[in-house]
């Protein structure tokens, strides 16, 4: 890296992605303008996806091997979010999932004073193409819900393909035990504290090689206790008029 590190960091966790990641790293030079760091977040030294990472690490600077703190996607988050000093953190899967072209938009929302920049699958213009149908309507309905009900203002709370400020992860414990929920967890974080937070559309695509980590059923519990937590916030915080 050099000297000072840019302004913007990008974690991606990644796990046995060497059929995906050269495909995502070519997204992400042919998309980004903004200078960025790539944190690349491993568990163990065998996963399939160092060698590539290595590869191009060669020649680009950008690209910083991080190992894992704990295991697991969830330990993944957490340390890739926690490395960076300053600046934004751009949450995304090397998976080729998310739509990377919208990453300047998103700083630059950031840049104007936004804690959180959500990509929204659910806003006018988003989509969500393949996936696991139970797991797409089930994350349709509790953005949805949490928007209505407790004023959560994005649509999409449970997609991890988002943008935090350093000072936001600084501010909070992180208390998530499950995995993906984290997403869900910060935003509902944020805005109790009453940070603002945008969100744009976004086309989500279903991975195309390699296999998912989502566990739907056992991480449900985690998503309900930040749905509760949301809701929880709202009542605590309505005011008849």
């Amino acid at each position: 890296m050099a000297a000072a590190a840019p302004d913007l960091s990008i974690v991606a966790p990644v796990y046995n992605e060497a059929e995906n990641f050269p495909k995502f790293y070519g997204r992400l030079k042919e998309s980004v303008r903004t200078p960025y760091q790539l944190l690349v977040v491993y568990d163990s030294e065998d996963d399939t996806t160092l060698p590539c990472a290595r590869e191009f690490q060669k020649s680009d600077p950008s690209v910083v091997l991080v190992k894992n703190d704990e295991r697991g996607v969830l330990g993944a988050l957490k340390t890739g979010l926690r490395y960076p000093k300053s600046g934004a953190l751009l949450v995304t899967m090397a998976d080729g999932s998310d739509d990377l072209g919208q990453v300047d938009a998103m700083v630059e929302l950031y840049r104007q004073g936004y804690s959180v920049v959500a990509a929204s699958r659910y806003a006018r213009g988003g989509r969500q193409l393949g996936g696991p149908p139970l797991k797409k309507a089930l994350s349709r309905v509790a953005g949805l819900s949490l928007k209505l009900l407790a004023g959560v203002p994005t649509s999409d709370p449970t997609n991890n393909f988002k943008l935090y400020s350093k000072e936001l992860i600084d501010k909070i414990e992180i208390e998530s035990q499950g995995g993906f929920e984290v997403a869900l967890e910060l935003t509902v974080k944020a805005y109790a504290l009453g940070l603002r937070i945008a969100e744009i559309p976004t086309v989500w695509t279903d991975r195309v090689a390699g296999q998912s980590n989502f566990k739907l059923l056992k991480w449900m519990p985690h998503y309900l206790r930040w749905y509760r937590a949301a809701l929880a916030h709202r009542a605590a915080h309505w005011i008849p008029g």
